[in-house]
């Protein structure tokens, strides 16, 4: 083989080289952050569960400390009047739902209750979005917060009547739990909106 053979042959093996190695480099991103198509699930880095549970404990524990110190310090007395007329603090035992809707389903809805805590649980397996940890965590802690209340207080299992007291004037009176699932509510809302999905992709119409 002569010398210019020998120098001809050289840039095609390096070549061959060069793409066996950026074949390597594609199925190594490939398997790390799977394939990506249009449409399709965006890459992403770990689900939000952690966040979910995060923001729904601490709604969780906030309505129930409320509750707790309602019953024992306001409940039997007189209304505390935090902004004149405009808000007050006053304990109502609520047998209905969110601003005391539907006083006479009360069974039913602690069933609804149930039947969201579950529906959340499911949709957290592929939660990838940091806004809709957040509001899913606020509705799951709402939610838990009266069906503890449905369960636990009286006068009987899965009857139970929901501690309110959150008076503001002419509205109806409510808690951190009700308060929770409405913020929750609207967040989901804009959130759909938007277009973005639990799973952290945006949807376009």
């Amino acid at each position: 083989m002569t010398e210019v053979e020998r120098a001809g042959g050289q840039p095609g093996e390096a070549q061959t080289e060069t793409e066996t190695v950026d074949a390597a480099v594609g199925r190594a991103a490939t398997e790390a952050v799977g394939p990506v198509s249009d449409g399709g699930p965006a890459p992403r880095e770990r689900r939000r569960t952690a966040e979910l549970a995060i923001v729904a404990a601490v709604a969780y524990a906030l309505d129930l400390i409320s509750k707790i110190i309602v019953v024992e310090k306001l409940e039997g007395h007189d209304p505390i009047e935090v902004i004149g007329t405009w808000l007050r603090f006053q304990a109502v035992r609520n047998p209905g739902a969110a601003f005391g809707i539907g006083e006479a389903l009360t069974v039913v809805f602690t069933v609804i209750a149930a039947a969201v805590i579950v529906v959340i649980a499911r949709i957290a397996r592929k939660l990838y979005s940091t806004p809709w940890a957040i509001a899913l965590g606020l509705l799951l802690g709402g939610a838990l917060g009266n069906l503890t209340d449905r369960i636990f207080r009286s006068p009987g299992i899965f009857q139970g009547h929901v501690v309110d007291f959150i008076a503001p004037a002419h509205f109806a009176v409510f808690n951190l739990a009700d308060s929770a699932i409405v913020c929750g509510g609207v967040l989901i809302v804009l959130l759909s909106f938007r277009g973005l999905d639990p799973d952290g992709t945006v949807h376009k119409d």
